[in-house]
């Protein structure tokens, strides 16, 4: 990596999910992801805001989610990042096949997209497209099957060119490879930087609720690479907000030519910023300005507990 590199791969992903407790199980049960967090929407805070990542909640592993009970399901289409797919190893084909047979979790064979990865897209219980690619190219920590966090995202877009012009000219990317309408960019061309722009101009346009991707955020090491990125943007003409404490990382977010909400996210100071690390996720963590309302939002969220013996 660049030293004077701005962005420097995924932060997180953050979709929209209807039933918290199903979402709980599929993630920290099913697929194995420890919940790192579990707080609420600082923008819609009568909602939870659930992360999960790998066992301190690295940069790149973090998936987050909205939980609004009863909401409609969205659309995936052109304009919205459709599929986000995690990291595993080549060796654990076997294993996560059999895995998501046991659970019932519907899944397309594996298929081959470019060379040395193998691609099993999923769906959640709320129809997110999601996909485990199979590799060896990954050399983040983990037990033999387990997840390692993100291996790439895909974005589908009317035209990938001036999406491809602000990752490239403003973010720190480059094409790295190309295969029919799709066209892959990254920070570093390692597994969970991977952005894929597949070019879907007769697709519908994609609508949000539950099972929709709400933005995609980017990892910039600090405060000072971040105002840079931000005077970049709005230097090009999109509309890029302040920057926001988001407790665990500060934020500014704007909307890419396609549509896409990205997000910019500071590395630091982390998720062990108000827990032990031992200890992420176990309870219902506010920031300061919110302590003041914990009686009336902890009555406004279901419980939500799971068993993880249950998915051993």
């Amino acid at each position: 990596m660049n030293k004077n590199q701005l962005v420097t791969g995924i932060h997180h992903v953050t979709a929209i999910a209807g039933s918290s407790q199903k979402n709980l199980e599929f993630y920290a049960g099913i697929l194995g992801l420890r919940l790192v967090k579990k707080t609420v929407n600082f923008d819609a805070n009568s909602v939870y805001h659930l992360y999960y990542g790998d066992e301190t909640g690295t940069p790149g592993s973090i998936m987050t989610f909205f939980p609004y009970e009863g909401l409609k399901h969205g659309r995936q289409g052109k304009g919205m990042l459709n599929t986000t797919a995690f990291s595993v190893p080549l060796a654990s084909l076997d294993y996560w096949l059999e895995r998501l047979k046991r659970f019932g979790i519907a899944h397309k064979p594996p298929v081959e997209r470019f060379e040395g990865e193998l691609a099993v897209y999923l769906e959640d219980t709320d129809g997110l497209g999601l996909e485990l690619i199979f590799n060896d190219k990954d050399d983040r920590k983990g037990d033999a099957h387990a997840i390692r966090g993100f291996y790439s995202v895909e974005i589908w877009e009317e035209g990938y060119e001036r999406t491809a012009g602000l990752l490239t000219t403003q973010l720190d990317h480059v094409l790295i490879a190309e295969k029919g309408n799709r066209f892959r960019f990254a920070a570093k061309d390692k597994p969970g930087n991977y952005v894929d722009l597949v070019c879907m101009p007769d697709s519908l346009k994609g609508l949000s609720g539950s099972g929709t991707v709400h933005h995609i955020a980017f990892t910039t090491p600090d405060g000072d690479a971040q105002t840079d990125i931000r005077q970049k943007v709005t230097g090009m003409g999109l509309n890029a907000t302040p920057i926001l404490d988001r407790k665990y990382f500060k934020s500014i977010y704007f909307r890419e030519p396609g549509g896409v909400l990205f997000e910019v996210a500071t590395a630091l100071p982390g998720f062990s910023v108000d827990e032990p690390a031992a200890h992420l996720g176990e309870q219902l963590m506010l920031p300061a300005w919110l302590e003041p309302q914990r009686t009336t939002l902890e009555s406004q969220l279901a419980p939500i507990h799971i068993d993880l013996s249950a998915y051993k």
